[in-house]
C-alpha cells in the first residue's frame, strides 16, 4: 500500500471534523487544525491535489464544502430578507437587505417584555404624554382621516423621555405582501419595554424600498405611542367628528390630467394641490 493510501482514512476523519467545526463558527480555528496535523504525517509522495487543498485560504475551503454539500435540515437554510411574494418576479429576497436579517441576535429586547406595566412613569412625563393634542398640529388625508405627523410624536417622546430616552426595536424581519411592506418594532422607554405595533408602508417599485423601510419605523411608532395616550384623540369618533366639523370641509373635485371626479377632504385653511382642482 502506498504512503498516500495509508494516509487517506486519516485525511477523510480529518476533513469530517473540519466541517463539524466550521458549522460551528471557527472556520479560522479548524483550518488551521488541518494544516498543522497534515504536516506532521505529510511526506515527499503526497499528490498535489492534497498539498492544494493545505494551503487553500479559508475562504477557499469554505466555498469547495459549500459546493459539495447540500442542506438537509431546513433550520440550516439561509433566512430570507423578505417574506413570501405573489410572483417570482416580484420575488426581492436579498434586494436591500442582509439575507440573514431576522430577530436581532443577542440582543434581550428581540423578544423580551421586561419591565413591562412594573408601575406608572412618574407624573411629569405623564402630563407631557397625555396632553390635550393641538387643534392646529393635526393634519387630515383627502380620505378624511386625521393624523398628527410622525415628527410630532418624536417630539413628544423626546420632551417627555429625552433624546435617547426611548427608541424602536425591531421585533423581526421586513415581510412584502403584494406593494406593502411591513415589520414589527417594539416601543422602548427608560430601559422598559411598553408597546408592540406592526409597521406597515405601500411602495411602487424596487427603488422605493429604503424610503418604505422609513415609512414602516414611523408608522410602528406612531401605533406604538397609542398605548402611551399620545394623541388619543385622534381615535375618539366624538373629537373626530367635532373636529371635521369646525376645521374641514369635504368636496368634488377633478383631476387636472385623468379628469376623473373624487370627494376629498381638505382643512379649511389650505387649498387644492395639483392635479386635484375644484370645478
Amino acid at each position: 500500500m502506498s504512503g498516500i493510501q495509508r494516509l487517506a482514512p486519516f485525511y477523510h476523519a480529518l476533513r469530517v471534523g473540519v466541517s463539524q467545526i466550521e458549522a460551528r463558527g471557527v472556520q479560522k480555528a479548524a483550518h488551521v487544525l488541518v494544516k498543522t496535523q497534515l504536516r506532521l504525517v505529510s511526506t515527499s509522495r503526497i499528490s498535489p491535489a492534497i498539498k492544494r487543498i493545505v494551503n487553500a485560504q479559508p475562504s477557499e475551503t469554505k466555498k469547495a464544502d459549500v459546493e459539495q454539500t447540500a442542506y438537509s435540515d431546513e433550520t440550516k437554510a439561509p433566512v430570507p430578507a423578505f417574506g413570501s411574494t405573489e410572483s417570482k418576479d416580484h420575488d426581492l429576497s436579498g434586494s436591500l437587505f442582509n439575507p440573514s436579517e431576522g430577530y436581532l441576535q443577542g440582543s434581550e429586547w428581540s423578544t423580551s417584555f421586561a419591565g413591562m406595566a412594573t408601575e406608572p412613569f412618574d407624573p411629569r412625563i405623564s402630563e407631557i404624554l397625555m396632553n390635550p393634542v393641538k387643534e392646529s398640529e393635526i393634519e387630515i388625508k383627502p380620505d378624511g382621516l386625521l393624523y398628527l405627523p410622525e415628527i410630532k410624536y418624536r417630539r413628544i417622546l423626546n420632551r417627555a423621555f429625552g433624546p435617547g430616552g426611548w427608541g424602536l426595536v425591531p421585533r423581526g424581519a421586513h415581510s412584502v405582501s403584494g406593494r406593502t411592506l411591513s415589520r414589527e418594532y417594539a416601543l422602548i422607554c427608560l430601559g422598559r419595554f411598553i408597546s408592540q405595533a406592526r409597521g406597515e408602508q405601500d411602495y411602487f417599485d424596487e427603488g422605493g424600498l429604503a424610503t418604505a423601510t422609513e415609512g414602516c419605523k414611523s408608522n410602528a411608532l406612531v401605533r406604538c405611542c397609542k398605548d402611551l395616550g399620545v394623541a388619543s384623540e385622534l381615535w375618539d369618533p366624538s373629537f373626530i367628528n367635532q373636529f371635521k366639523a369646525k376645521y374641514c370641509v369635504e368636496e368634488w373635485v377633478t383631476h387636472a390630467v385623468k379628469g376623473n371626479k373624487k370627494r376629498m377632504w381638505r382643512l379649511k385653511t389650505r387649498q387644492w394641490e395639483y392635479p386635484w382642482a375644484k370645478k
